[in-house]
């Protein structure tokens, strides 16, 4: 049972060329929990991520294995672990959980009566439901980005680059800065921070680095979420599907979005009373890291409220499905995409409001502060300048929060 995985994990880890590793590549080297999940958009390198992790763990071969939920033909991932744990095995790493019917309870058993370490990992869309079989007091799950602009140089130049912590940056945006463009040694970091509002968010970029076919893969990529993932884990129709590319499109060439609710239901050719049918279809989009919502911050946080502002989940996406990009709106879904993991929503008088303590405003280099020159912790975040002063700082230093 075990040969034709052990086949197809040769087959990947000698085609595992790259030598950098995301972020959260040693967040998962320190992780000794029985049951781990790493969850994320395709394409932001969870496949590879969990090869490397493989290929340089300190145990023998024969007692690991990578397997991708494609390869089961209707074997039992239970049958599979079992056989593997009868084989003196200790660490089973199995991808694209998703795509397995009912893996919650296959999980949940291979938890209960195997001495066996587990990682999984699937698609952000696993968030659209919550886990069944009791797994939540199980399983240690880690959502994953794409790469920072941190990451993106790192790639790009073979560089080792420090990151930030949030805090720090308005502390001592400066010197960070200075001594961020000492170790790029390039005349300017601005030109690279161009191509990766572009084509820098999707580690994929790197195999060729051709523009064109990039976005088409993104934009293929998309589709599979849209018409492969998020089927495979709730029960939509073909003609939701269509829905949500509408949705996307509308979004997309409605930049930047303030949303009108009975708009959205009238461009996606739905009844006035389906109003929580369209909000659940945001939150899917949203769990499945297609588009952002974020809300105002005197509202509560649920589906069922309206969202101040509708952004796609990062500024590739714009480029991969707008007809035109705006530079007002593409600041903002950087800023917010580097921020994932932040409290953020949006105040009366700018444009961000961070951990309920920093005001944020995003512009161009020339962006005043009159908006927010009387408001405490209110600071300008400005595109197109390399180094900033007083409370107003450089846009690409956000990309080092990771």
């Amino acid at each position: 049972m075990l040969d034709k995985y052990r086949q197809y994990q040769n087959l990947l880890l000698q085609r595992l060329k790259t030598k950098h590793f995301r972020y959260f590549y040693n967040e998962l080297s320190a992780n000794e929990e029985k049951l781990s999940a790493i969850v994320g958009a395709r394409g932001v390198g969870k496949t590879t991520t969990l090869l490397q992790y493989l290929r340089n763990h300190k145990l023998p071969f024969s007692k690991k294995l990578y397997i991708s939920v494609d390869l089961c033909d209707g074997e039992s991932l239970f049958d599979i672990a079992k056989e593997f744990y009868k084989n003196e095995g200790k660490l089973l790493i199995i991808d694209e959980i998703h795509k397995y019917p009912n893996f919650e309870k296959e999980l949940k058993n291979i938890y209960d009566f195997l001495d066996l370490r587990v990682i999984v990992s699937g698609s952000s869309a696993l968030s659209i439901n919550h886990a069944k079989a009791d797994l939540s007091r199980r399983l240690l799950k880690k959502e994953v980005k794409g790469l920072s602009f941190r990451e993106f140089l790192e790639f790009k130049y073979d560089l080792s680059l420090p990151v930030i912590a949030f805090s720090d940056i308005f502390d001592d945006h400066i010197d960070l800065a200075y001594n961020i463009l000492g170790k790029i040694d390039k005349i300017s970091i601005l030109p690279d921070f161009k191509e990766f509002i572009s084509n820098g968010y999707y580690p994929f970029y790197f195999q060729n680095r051709d523009n064109l076919s990039y976005l088409l893969k993104l934009k293929e990529t998309i589709n599979v979420v849209l018409e492969v993932d998020i089927p495979a884990i709730s029960n939509i129709k073909y003609s939701t599907i269509i829905k949500f590319k509408k949705l996307i499109e509308f979004i997309c060439n409605s930049q930047p979005f303030t949303p009108n609710m009975q708009t959205l239901l009238s461009k996606m050719d739905m009844h006035k009373n389906e109003y929580s049918e369209l909000y659940r279809y945001l939150d899917f989009l949203q769990k499945a890291k297609v588009l952002r919502l974020i809300k105002s911050v005197n509202k509560k946080d649920s589906i069922l409220t309206k969202p101040e502002k509708i952004y796609l989940n990062n500024t590739n996406l714009h480029f991969a499905y707008c007809n035109n990009q705006e530079n007002g709106t593409l600041r903002e879904v950087f800023f917010a995409s580097m921020l994932e993991d932040f409290n953020i929503f949006i105040p009366k008088q700018s444009d961000f409001i961070v951990d309920n303590k920093y005001i944020i405003e995003v512009g161009g280099k020339n962006k005043k502060y009159k908006q927010i020159k009387d408001i405490k912790n209110s600071f300008i975040v400005a595109d197109d300048i390399e180094i900033g002063f007083g409370n107003k700082m450089p846009l690409w230093l956000f990309g080092f929060l990771y």
